[in-house]
């Protein structure tokens, strides 16, 4: 005889119905990884060039071009003024450049709906450039013409990283969406 306890039931998907999504996790995991990742400028890393991708900056491009909704064109600011505190860049480049690069791929999104994740990596390719450059020109050190390729090598790698993050960004959005049982 079959009981009426609907709990009592044990079926092969009735333990994934009914749970909540944890709100700590649906939104605290998106800006703790960015956040986390720009605390990467603090890692015992010693070379006579810049060769560590801005891991912050990266970590933001994988969430928005994954999840577009989910970081608000605002969130530039704050995420911004955070990697600013530990980048050893002058306050208010990175905020500048989060926010645009935010922008850009709010319009992208908008002009080009149907993406790949090749456009994605062309996407994120063309604003780590953007960002590098930029960020080498407001930097104060004094750049010639033969000292800007000094950066080839950070954009390279950068480049060539942005797919393991995009990949560990997805990693962390299915942990964001983890359901959790509900107790009583």
């Amino acid at each position: 005889m079959e009981s009426l306890n609907p709990r009592a039931r044990s079926d092969r998907y009735g333990s994934r119905i009914n749970r909540a999504q944890s709100p700590l996790l649906a939104i605290g995991v998106p800006w703790l990884s960015i956040l986390l990742g720009s605390l990467t400028p603090w890692l015992p890393i010693v070379a006579s060039a810049p060769v560590l991708p801005p891991i912050g900056f990266l970590m933001l491009l994988a969430w928005r071009l994954l999840r577009p909704g989910l970081l608000p064109l605002w969130a530039g600011l704050p995420l911004g003024m955070f990697d600013d505190l530990f980048s050893g860049q002058p306050f208010g480049s990175a905020t500048l450049l989060f926010a645009l690069a935010l922008i850009a791929t709010e319009l992208i999104e908008l002009r080009f709906p149907w993406r790949t994740f090749l456009l994605d990596w062309l996407t994120a390719a063309a604003l780590t450039a953007g960002y590098l450059l930029v960020a080498a020109l407001v930097s104060g050190a004094a750049l010639a013409r033969f000292q800007l390729p000094v950066i080839v090598p950070q954009l390279v790698l950068s480049v060539m990283l942005f797919p393991l993050i995009a990949r560990m960004v997805a990693q962390l959005d299915r942990l964001r969406l983890m359901r959790v049982r509900r107790l009583g």
